[in-house]
């Protein structure tokens, strides 16, 4: 997702300064957002993706620099390989210019798969979703939706309805999933099976009712919502000592 909305920043960098080019009395105001458009894909989100990058990469001991750095290798190839390639089947495919931006603002679609996979809680901020979606669609709905947009382009108003409706369903799901859960869309019958930790357990039993992080008594009369219960049969508070519990 991230290296996605690099590329689109860095196609927008390359529009920027031909636009400079071609109209010479704006070079400067062009030149300078394509100034920013480059150091935010070629700073800040190449960092960003190298820090998720170095964040999902399971480190063993025995790697060496030299492993890491090919990886590393790898990761830029193909962010400037499909950099390039896009340029390329852009050129190739003009008259398929509009089918192929809304392939290419379709980044909510990878994070939304990778939250499904990986039953990520919450890894994307409401203000994040919502604001990169508003940003994104700006340039575009100008472009294609204002009749008189200085590259006189003839506005296409039931595409720019299409780009909205496709965007706002990706930030839709985005923000259920924030709020309803990763997996709130998938059938629970085809879910794997998940642990319970507040399952139920037979009061009867020998089992110990001292929390096992805060060493207290735990009342095992309560709510069972009070109480969680470990695979192993282990007890703690859920209110107070889950937040603390890694």
């Amino acid at each position: 997702m991230i290296g996605q909305q690099g590329i689109i920043d860095a196609y927008l960098c390359l529009l920027h300064l031909t636009a400079g080019i071609l109209v010479e009395s704006l070079f400067n105001a062009f030149a300078t957002a394509a100034f920013f458009k480059f150091v935010v894909f070629s700073i800040f989100e190449m960092r960003y993706l190298l820090a998720i990058w170095k964040a999902s990469r399971l480190m063993t001991s025995g790697e060496g620099w030299e492993a890491m750095r090919r990886e590393l290798s790898v990761l830029y190839s193909r962010f400037y390989g499909i950099l390039l390639g896009g340029i390329l089947i852009m050129y190739e495919f003009h008259k398929f210019l509009r089918p192929l931006l809304l392939l290419l603002h379709s980044f909510w679609i990878p994070q939304i798969v990778t939250n499904v996979i990986r039953d990520s809680r919450k890894p994307l901020h409401p203000h994040y979703i919502l604001g990169m979606t508003v940003t994104r669609l700006a340039i575009l709905l100008y472009v294609f939706g204002c009749p008189q947009n200085f590259m006189r382009i003839e506005p296409d108003r039931s595409w720019c309805i299409c780009l909205g409706i496709f965007m706002a369903v990706q930030a839709l799901v985005l923000l259920l999933q924030h709020y309803l859960g990763s997996r709130w869309f998938i059938p629970r019958q085809i879910l794997p099976e998940k642990y319970s930790y507040y399952r139920r357990f037979d009061q009867n039993g020998n089992h110990a009712t001292d929390c096992a992080i805060c060493m207290t008594a735990i009342d095992l009369t309560q709510r069972s919502n009070n109480c969680m219960v470990t695979p192993c049969d282990h007890f703690f508070h859920s209110a107070v000592c889950k937040d603390g519990w890694t």
